[in-house]
């Protein structure tokens, strides 16, 4: 249960078995949907989610199994080595033995990472994963006495430690497994993830192991025009791997498109689509209900880490050799008027979050435009001489970095902009409804758009539709390269005819 949240009827934490499907009368569902409490009446938002994140802990619990089975591996078949090998005391004849055992082990973990030995459906599922365990260890062995053929390495390995050790190790692995499933199962939960159920006008029931919450009565609604509803509805998201929403039919398509640019899955509950057999619907058995899938991560956890692994590996020390020039800059920033050296402008992130981005400052302090409502132009009387040169250098765009260690912001993603901003005379997410969807990934210091152009004032729709294309195509087609790539055609667009 989140701390804080004093309304116990209303956000439930259910481990019980499930009750089905208990549809609410139409005088009572209109009720509901029309108990709109006022601001004062609303619940708390929680500040760190319904939930503590699980994600960190199923890394662990991962690296924990890597881990455990490296372990497995090296004692099975030395205490087979020494059982068998080493009763007469050749000690050389028991290091030939575990010479399978060191060449067995890198092959076993590159399999068993490719195959989801290492997933979430194998933390509570013991038979999914024994049997994972047991195929990757079976290929890895058929792979080591391929090579070892080849390399005329047969005769230097014992056939019965070998095979004892294959033996052992599969019994330990299926064992331990066994004890951690159970284990992981009655702390996380059957699915080892993070449940909420939104309950927002449309048929009620209880899902067990989920977070269950009243839209109406903690002020959640899928408007797409109030980016504030959008980051109190992102709060509750924070730390959820699966949200499913029950919502009445006119709003479905709103939840849809709110949905979609949250980064969690999601799902909206639809009573018709388990019988026509409709593709992308997702059955849940517990509660006899189907659901239509509408959106899901952009990223896989793995694909996450690694980028932000990336992320850290060249921000920290690009902050320690620009840091030179980054307090010359604040320097300078500080003598020419006296006024803040930086400057902070709220902007949406992944998941509609809300967050500050921080900027050198380029313009007069009492011009500064925190809304970001009025673009910047060419001969902008708003901006200082020295904020014409960082601007024209890109040199502003640096305290990013800063938003990068927090967590905030990536090298490369779709750029976050101001809540103000327009394309013609048009709000950004007026001119598109798929405008949300690019809130998928952490907003970026540079991105696809960036590096094909499309930067500065958006004085057409137009402006905007070359943008969101590319930051949709890129969040389609992640990879670790094409990041790379960005980054380094991004020093040919730091100087730029229309970065004013």
């Amino acid at each position: 249960m989140a701390k804080g949240m004093d309304n116990a009827s209303t956000v439930r934490d259910l481990d019980q078995p499930a009750f089905g499907f208990d549809p609410v009368a139409p005088a009572e569902k209109a009720a509901l949907v029309e108990r709109q409490p006022t601001n004062d009446q609303l619940p708390p938002v929680p500040a760190n989610g319904l939930a503590p994140s699980l994600e960190k802990r199923r890394l662990q619990a991962y690296l924990a199994m890597v881990a455990a089975d490296a372990i497995g591996i090296i004692v099975s078949f030395a205490l087979v080595s020494l059982v068998y090998l080493g009763r007469d005391g050749n000690l050389a004849r028991m290091h030939g033995g575990l010479q399978a055992a060191y060449l067995l082990l890198p092959l076993f973990l590159t399999i068993a990472l490719y195959n989801g030995t290492y997933s979430r459906s194998t933390l509570t599922d013991w038979r999914k994963a024994g049997g994972k365990a047991f195929v990757s260890l079976l290929v890895s062995a058929a792979l080591l006495n391929f090579f070892a053929f080849f390399a005329k390495m047969n005769a230097d390995f014992s056939r019965v430690v070998f095979t004892a050790g294959l033996g052992v190790t599969t019994i330990y692995m299926i064992a331990y497994r066994v004890v951690l499933a159970q284990w992981l199962t009655a702390r996380w939960g059957p699915g080892a993830a993070n449940r909420l159920v939104i309950l927002a006008g449309g048929p009620r029931f209880t899902m067990p192991h989920a977070i269950h919450v009243d839209a109406a009565e903690h002020g959640l609604k899928p408007d797409i025009s109030d980016p504030a509803a959008l980051d109190r509805l992102a709060k509750y998201l924070r730390n959820m791997d699966f949200v499913l929403v029950s919502s009445s039919d006119e709003d479905r398509l709103a939840w849809s498109e709110v949905l979609k640019g949250t980064g969690v899955q999601g799902e909206l509950i639809d009573e018709n689509s388990h019988d026509i057999g409709a593709l992308g619907v997702v059955h849940h058995e517990d509660v006899n209900q189907s659901a239509l899938l509408v959106s899901t991560g952009q990223l896989g956890m793995r694909a996450r880490a690694l980028k932000r692994v990336f992320d850290l590996a060249l921000t920290v020390p690009a902050l320690l050799l620009l840091s030179p020039l980054l307090l010359l800059v604040a320097l300078v920033i500080k003598l020419q008027d006296g006024g803040p050296v930086f400057f902070l402008q709220r902007r949406m992130g992944r998941g509609n979050h809300f967050f500050d981005i921080y900027k050198f400052r380029s313009m007069r302090v009492e011009k500064a435009d925190a809304s970001g409502v009025v673009s910047a132009s060419r001969d902008d009387d708003r901006i200082t001489p020295f904020g014409r040169f960082i601007r024209r250098t890109s040199i502003d765009e640096l305290p990013q970095l800063i938003n990068v260690l927090k967590g905030d912001m990536s090298l490369v993603g779709p750029r976050p902009h101001a809540l103000g901003s327009k394309a013609g005379t048009k709000l950004f997410w007026q001119v598109d409804r798929k405008y949300w969807q690019r809130h998928g990934l952490r907003p970026g210091i540079t991105g696809l758009a960036q590096v094909r152009g499309y930067r500065g004032a958006t004085d057409e729709e137009s402006d905007l539709a070359n943008r969101l294309q590319a930051d949709l195509e890129y969040m389609q087609g992640w990879n670790l390269w094409r990041d790379i790539s960005i980054l380094l055609r991004t020093a040919s667009v730091v100087m730029h005819d229309r970065a004013y």
